[in-house]
């Protein structure tokens, strides 16, 4: 619910048409930085601005969940990080592992990489 609506929120702002995603943690950056959430997104219309869209998907995620406002805050997680993947990327990613899009989901939150690595 609170990522739905935090996603809801950064499209209103910054005009988009979102077609699928996922978010996953990168807990070692290959910049050595803190670790964050990666949302991976598959734009059907691409937003005109992904920083701003970035930023109020941040920003409304943190106002839903303080205990993620003080992850930022406390300097243990950086902001989300906005992943595009490009058009159709979750169904082929789907189909290479024999899934079928028509009755498997996308999961919308993973405690681990394997939904995103190889994703395109």
């Amino acid at each position: 619910e609170e990522v739905e609506g935090a996603l809801q929120e950064a499209v209103a702002a910054v005009p988009c048409e979102v077609a699928e995603f996922t978010v996953a943690p990168q807990l070692t950056p290959e910049d050595g930085g803190l670790a964050r959430h990666e949302w991976h997104i598959e734009f059907a219309s691409e937003p005109d601005d992904k920083a701003a869209f970035a930023k109020i998907l941040d920003e409304a995620l943190q106002r839903r969940n303080p205990y993620y406002r003080d992850l930022i805050t406390g300097n243990v997680l950086r902001p989300l990080e906005l992943v595009p993947v490009r058009r159709g990327g979750f169904a082929a990613w789907m189909k290479a592992r024999g899934m079928n899009d028509a009755q498997s989901k996308v999961p919308r939150l993973a405690n681990d990489r394997r939904y995103v690595d190889g994703l395109g």
